[in-house]
């Protein structure tokens, strides 16, 4: 049996370069997802809504390979960031940020195979961030991106790059929240080796 791997089915938007911002074409995609506010390291919100994912991830996976006989890599962990204020970016004031975290789901999964895993994970343990999952869709479209190496706190420089200098110089607005892919495991990798993508929907003007 081939398992599904979106790093492997979408290469060109899991492997930008570290150094220059690259546009991209991302298509229509299907998430678990759970909205949350504030910094991630000192949110319990943050935790649960991990938790809950991670969860619900692992047993819609399990469930495509028994039932459907297709199988799947489950995929990274991303997460959609906002502020009111969006200096709040270049500042790096996560405290201040609004937060989606996401993980996609292969086109073949359906709503009610999440609700059956939502249901088993909550008969297993008590996980209070699954009453907030939900199914969502995310078109983004045209996307800046780029591969940043290193702690998430030290983003704020390339953020300021990419929003003051490499749209306007290419004629390029906001068309979207700012999104990350976590490629890198915090709990494993040192924080100077996490690899995160930074995408940003945009649109010309």
């Amino acid at each position: 049996m081939d398992k599904f791997d979106v790093k492997k089915a979408y290469k060109e938007l899991f492997a930008p370069s570290a150094k220059d911002f690259s546009l991209v074409e991302v298509p229509p995609v299907q998430y678990l997802a759970i909205d949350g506010h504030g910094k991630p390291g000192t949110s319990a919100a943050y935790t649960e809504a991990l938790e809950a994912l991670y969860s619900t991830a692992y047993g819609v996976k399990f469930a495509s390979k028994n039932v459907l006989g297709r199988d799947f890599v489950v995929a990274p962990l991303e997460g959609l960031w906002w502020a009111a204020d969006m200096g709040a970016f270049t500042a790096g004031d996560k405290d201040q940020w609004d937060w989606t975290m996401m993980i996609s789901q292969p086109d073949w999964i359906t709503p009610d195979m999440v609700a059956a895993a939502v249901e088993q994970a909550s008969a297993k343990k008590t996980l209070p961030g699954l009453a907030q999952l939900r199914v969502m869709e995310l078109n983004e479209g045209l996307c800046v991106q780029i591969l940043h190496i290193g702690p998430y706190d030290d983003e704020a420089p390339t953020l300021a790059r990419l929003h003051d200098h490499f749209m306007p110089e290419n004629k390029l607005v906001f068309n979207g929240k700012h999104h990350e892919i976590y490629l890198g495991d915090p709990r494993r990798a040192a924080p100077d080796k996490l690899k995160t993508i930074l995408r940003q929907p945009v649109v010309r003007h």
